[in-house]
């Protein structure tokens, strides 16, 4: 069996590719990159999927403001 060694300067480069190329884009680049991920995502799903995703989003957002409520003494 042969043990192959990593190359450790091929590991850091690869480490700090997306995050040095993050930190130099402006963040109207970043959100731009992440819609088309979110799109690209969007269109493998099916609808039940998206409805699945939406319906959860939806009572973490309701879970959240009732935290918030509680926290300030409104509820």
């Amino acid at each position: 069996m042969v043990c192959m060694k990593k190359n450790v300067a091929a590991q850091s480069l690869g480490k700090l590719g997306g995050k040095a190329r993050a930190k130099a884009l402006s963040s109207a680049r970043l959100s731009e990159i992440g819609k088309k991920g979110a799109t690209a995502r969007a269109d493998k799903l099916s609808a039940a999927e998206r409805s699945e995703i939406a319906r959860k989003a939806v009572q973490a957002r309701i879970a959240k403001q009732n935290q918030s409520k509680r926290k300030d003494g409104k509820a």
